[in-house]
């Protein structure tokens, strides 16, 4: 089957030398070039037999590190390879709104990611509201990242309960993928999975031998059709994440739907398997 990895990024010069990421630079050991050319990321899918990508940008209180123009000029190189999403700026709301709309409607993004973290703002403040409005009227997934933070930022916006779930409840239309797991606070996330149709996580940033049980669990049964494949590239290379899959024991089904076709189902693709698509609210 072809396999959708549901997080990746293609980071600018301003993005890679960022202070606030020294942390993620210690852990995997990196000397970080000064500029990454798109065509090292493709070379990256390519190796991990990779189909198809959701390349995400990054707006943060000092403007985009990535902007919505940018991943669209990469999509636009590899449009049978990668699926765009869209940043904005959470604290000029109404200009947010419009961008967004410029994003999906004009560049042809398909999804909106806002990192709580970045802004120091968890997902329930009211900045956040007129986004998950518009994400609903354009019919359009809301991607965030929930659990700890690697970047040198505080945690506790990406706590799964209460924010999360405050947002679930008001906005029982909007389709949601948490990225990142939820770690220390798997089960939470695990939770609001279970308990809302359109609440889904990706495992972005974590290797499948380090996954925490209660999660390979739920991926194995009633929450198969709930978790996507991610890999939060560059930080973590889709090839290594991948070589670990067996691990999770995963039935055919599970497997299926865990590496592509739940992905597919939310970004509007066509199910990789050739199997019939999953229903997003099923």
């Amino acid at each position: 089957m072809e396999i959708i990895d549901a997080w990746i990024q293609h980071p600018t010069p301003r993005m890679l030398r960022h202070p606030m990421f020294d942390s993620i630079r210690r852990w995997v050991g990196a000397d970080m070039p000064d500029e990454l050319p798109i065509g090292a990321t493709i070379a990256a899918l390519d190796q991990a037999g990779v189909r198809r990508a959701v390349i995400t940008a990054w707006w943060g209180p000092d403007g985009p590190m990535v902007s919505n123009d940018e991943v669209a000029d990469f999509v636009a190189a590899y449009p049978d390879r990668l699926v765009g999403l869209a940043s904005v700026d959470l604290l000029r709301p109404m200009e947010a709104v419009r961008e967004l709309r410029r994003a999906v409607r004009v560049l042809g993004l398909r999804g909106l990611r806002l990192l709580p973290w970045l802004w120091g703002l968890p997902p329930n403040d009211r900045r956040y509201y007129p986004l998950y409005a518009e994400c609903v009227e354009l019919g359009i997934p809301f991607c965030l990242q929930v659990g700890h933070t690697g970047p040198l930022r505080a945690s506790e916006p990406g706590r799964p309960i209460p924010y999360l779930d405050e947002v679930a409840l008001d906005f029982p239309e909007l389709t949601i993928v948490a990225g990142h797991i939820g770690y220390p606070w798997t089960a939470e996330m695990i939770a609001l999975a279970t308990k809302y149709p359109r609440v889904f996580i990706d495992t972005s940033a974590w290797k499948p031998s380090r996954f925490p049980a209660e999660l390979v669990a739920y991926l194995r049964g009633h929450g198969r059709h709930k978790v996507l494949f991610g890999s939060n590239y560059p930080m973590v290379s889709p090839a290594s994440c991948l070589a670990e899959v067996d691990v999770l024991g995963l039935d055919d089904e599970a497997r299926r739907l865990y590496l592509g076709d739940s992905a597919a189902a939310i970004f509007g693709l066509p199910a990789p398997s050739g199997a019939a698509r999953p229903v997003v609210a099923a």
